[in-house]
């Protein structure tokens, strides 16, 4: 039984309150015929163009962050260090701007294709950081712009998660603004990323 894609709406919404309500959420992947599920347990939000460490900062547009300026609910998908894809969420309306990096996620199913796409035995290290989790469900440039409400590739609505649940705190690995408490996670995952693990706040 296939889980329904969470609608537009969802993210059409102040990009904090999605990232945090993206915690529990489940993405669907199957990208490459390979059925893969995971519990979203980590994410970090961006806030537009008054946001320093945003691809978009000072509605800076080019071919690049060209997804971020489209409809809410697209996947943007970029590249970085040369050698990471890394996944966000676009969130609010089009023409501004903004969205929810994707950090770590918990295997649910299709575990042996994960594993095998990443070289990795271990569960807690499959999902947890953003390229492993692109890695890990197959995401690439090629989805670079697809509505997350559509297959191959979507996030469902997964079980909830209370307040108490969730710990928010500094944004990592960028030089500005990384003091803003924009990164969300849920309270005593193992598969939330490594830094979220040594510094929890």
């Amino acid at each position: 039984m296939r889980p329904e894609p969470l609608p537009q709406a969802f993210y059409a919404r102040d990009t904090k309150l999605v990232a945090r309500d993206l915690l529990g959420r489940l993405i669907v992947s199957e990208i490459g015929g390979a059925r893969c599920v995971a519990r979203i347990v980590e994410t970090e939000a961006y806030l537009g163009p008054h946001d320093p460490a945003s691809h978009a900062a000072l509605w800076r547009r080019t071919a690049r962050n060209e997804v971020m300026y489209g409809e809410p609910g697209a996947l943007y998908v970029y590249f970085t260090y040369g050698m990471h894809w890394c996944a966000n969420v676009v969130t609010e309306r089009e023409g501004f701007p903004s969205a929810v990096l994707l950090r770590a996620v918990e295997p649910l199913e299709g575990v042996e294709t994960m594993q095998r796409r990443r070289g990795e035995v271990d569960l807690r290290l499959i999902g947890s950081g953003p390229a492993r989790l692109t890695q890990a469900l197959g995401i690439g440039r090629l989805h670079n712009g697809h509505r997350l409400t559509e297959p191959p590739l979507w996030i469902a609505a997964g079980a909830p998660v209370s307040p108490r649940e969730r710990l928010a705190g500094p944004r990592v690995g960028i030089r500005v603004a990384a003091d803003w408490k924009l990164r969300f996670c849920l309270r005593d995952s193992p598969f939330v990323s490594r830094t979220s693990r040594r510094s929890p706040s």
